[in-house]
């Protein structure tokens, strides 16, 4: 069996390499091709490229890379139609994904499979549609996003989430962390991104929410976990804070431990909104979450949302037990009052998020064997579930 895949960011390689390892468990002879990162190539993949060659954020960013861009999708296309796998696979990046896999359908009969659905259900939902002439089946993450696959006509089957089998601090570890830190009152994180343009609009809000909260409860320890690439700015951000706050940065946390026991340890935690709502679910550690965006941002997004969450937790469970302060509502004081309340009464957070989690696969198979079944179910003719 041959299969041609593709992935152009860090979490594709994840979700692609789980899904590589699936596929060898269940038909050894299998071999594959395509484009993706270290953990791809680890399973066995032949690169045609580098992948951080098509991994392009933003419009600016793809206007600027445009015609290379567009070269890297005409040569992965033909390289598909040429090697005539018996499927091809495309990990998220839409933006490559779904060209490259309407230029194989142009030229070819290779039955395609896009890996995580787009998010119809939120906004721009014509694009299941328009999918729908070159994408023979999809694979979705959210267990709600089938329905709106088949709707336009595709089939779609949830593979489960990969938060489920990321790694999770003991206990003990846990305890060991608060010990090191002197910690033994509560605990919060503040979890303000991993952009710099994040940390630069939302840092003044967070600082002072964490003023007012901190005057409110003067005991509270606060952890601050880095992204590597905005440890400075973030260092510099928190100088002044009070209550003499823990930073954690990944130069001296390689492997992540010490950020996964400060996620287990935490009573609360104020995050900007986003993916790292489900790492602090899976942790079941309960959060308030808070972004903000440019003006004109804010305005084209408000009028194309069309949910009135944007919290994982919220949407997965049906609850709404996640405060979110987003856009104009995202304001030190509104905020600071969440967070304080949240102190006070976790619970049926907590219960949203053990929900969440069972949803997303939590003591299923794992994703990427179940995401291989579904590829090989669809193959074989049947409905394409896992």
């Amino acid at each position: 069996m041959h299969v041609f895949i593709t992935a152009g960011e860090a979490s594709g390689d994840k979700l692609g390499a789980a899904l590589m390892a699936g596929l060898k468990t269940l038909v050894p002879e299998v071999r594959f091709t395509g484009v993706g990162g270290p953990r791809m190539i680890a399973e066995g993949l032949e690169s045609l490229f580098p992948m951080d060659e098509i991994s392009v954020m933003g419009i600016t960013e793809i206007l600027r890379e445009y015609r290379h861009l567009k070269a890297r999708i005409r040569q992965t296309a033909e390289a598909v139609v040429a090697a005539q796998p018996d499927v091809l696979i495309t990990i998220d990046l839409p933006e490559f994904s779904l060209r490259v896999a309407r230029l194989v359908k142009a030229e070819s009969d290779v039955r395609t499979v896009h890996y995580v659905a787009p998010t119809v259900w939120a906004w721009r939902p014509k694009r299941a549609v328009k999918m729908a002439a070159h994408v023979d089946q999809v694979l979705a993450l959210l267990p709600f996003e089938p329905p709106y696959m088949e709707a336009a006509g595709i089939p779609c089957a949830f593979v489960g989430h990969p938060v489920v089998t990321d790694p999770l601090a003991s206990a003990a570890e846990a305890q060991a962390f608060r010990a090191r830190h002197g910690i033994d009152g509560e605990m919060a994180l503040v979890l303000p991104g991993s952009r710099r343009s994040e940390i630069a609009r939302l840092m003044p809000t967070f600082t002072e929410a964490v003023r007012r909260i901190l005057a409110a409860r003067p005991d509270l320890r606060l952890v601050v976990p880095m992204a590597a690439n905005v440890a400075g700015p973030v260092r510099a951000a928190t100088r002044d804070w009070p209550g003499n706050p823990v930073l954690i940065d990944p130069a001296e946390d390689p492997d992540g431990a010490d950020k996964r026991a400060a996620f287990r340890a935490a009573d609360a935690a104020l995050a900007a909104s986003g993916t790292v709502a489900l790492e602090l679910a899976a942790a079941g550690t309960p959060m308030v979450v808070a972004y903000d965006m440019g003006w004109l941002s804010r305005q084209i997004i408000g009028r194309l949302l069309l949910v009135d969450s944007v919290n994982l937790v919220n949407l997965v469970s049906g609850t709404r037990t996640v405060p979110e302060f987003i856009g104009k509502a995202c304001q030190p004081a509104p905020i600071a009052r969440a967070f304080t309340a949240l102190l006070d009464a976790p619970e049926a957070q907590r219960e949203a998020m053990a929900d969440t989690m069972r949803q997303l696969g939590l003591h299923e198979d794992p994703p990427g064997l179940r995401a291989a079944r579904a590829v090989l179910n669809g193959l074989s003719g049947g409905s394409g579930g896992a």
